[in-house]
């Protein structure tokens, strides 16, 4: 069985990559562009594990996957995309109605926030004499553990929705960003930002999280020591 991972060389498909030995990683840097449609013949698989990601064309991406027929497509998307109405989330959405209406057999995992996304937010806010976060919840995963998974699905048959995947602890971003503070030797106050709309109030109301899928077991700590 050959596997081809998009977006191989990236933050989570390297870790697909080394959790299947024979997988072969495609991405820009090796001459697959799915957008601009060019070395697709890279695509040319039993089974394609569809890491790559683009925030505005993430359907046209998956068209693009889906259109090499490989006889399983295994689709990472994101806890959530079916209640939290953010711009992205959306393009996720659509995504997988799109490879769940297909004929290509298909296996999509949705995971909780990773812990690199929250360091990279936080890193960004830690610049400014007041950390500004968001006023809302996290169940930040490990991408490795994500990938662990990502490569068990890919090993075996189709399996349509599969269970989420959610890290170790559903935490406010106040206490995680206090956490990466005291990681990085640094003082700052931590302020919640609360915005007005349909997409914050979704995430205050815990659409982002999974706990009942709570399967990860690197925490925040874990990930930043």
């Amino acid at each position: 069985m050959t596997i081809v991972v998009t977006g191989g060389r990236g933050a989570l498909g390297r870790h697909v990559v080394s959790a299947l030995p024979d997988a072969r990683a495609v991405s820009r840097s090796t001459g697959t562009d799915l957008l601009r449609g060019t070395g697709l013949s890279a695509l040319e698989a039993d089974t394609i594990v569809h890491c790559a990601t683009s925030f505005r064309r993430e359907v046209d991406m998956a068209r693009a996957v889906l259109a090499a027929r490989p006889r399983h497509l295994v689709y990472i998307s994101i806890v959530g995309v079916d209640r939290v109405p953010f711009a992205y989330y959306r393009q996720k959405l659509a995504a997988e109605d799109l490879i769940r209406s297909s004929d290509v057999p298909w296996t999509i995992l949705r995971a909780t926030q990773f812990h690199s996304l929250l360091h990279r937010i936080f890193a960004a806010s830690a610049r400014l004499p007041l950390m500004f976060v968001p006023g809302f919840r996290f169940q930040p995963v490990a991408e490795a553990e994500v990938a662990a998974e990502l490569a068990r699905l890919a090993s075996g048959p189709p399996a349509g929705m599969a269970p989420e995947i959610g890290g170790p602890e559903v935490r406010p971003a106040t206490e995680l960003a206090r956490t990466y503070l005291a990681a990085a030797g640094k003082r700052r106050p931590v302020v919640p930002v609360r915005l007005p709309g349909r997409t914050f109030r979704a995430y205050r109301d815990g659409g982002n999280l999974t706990p009942g899928r709570a399967v990860g077991r690197v925490t925040f700590e874990d990930y930043l020591t």
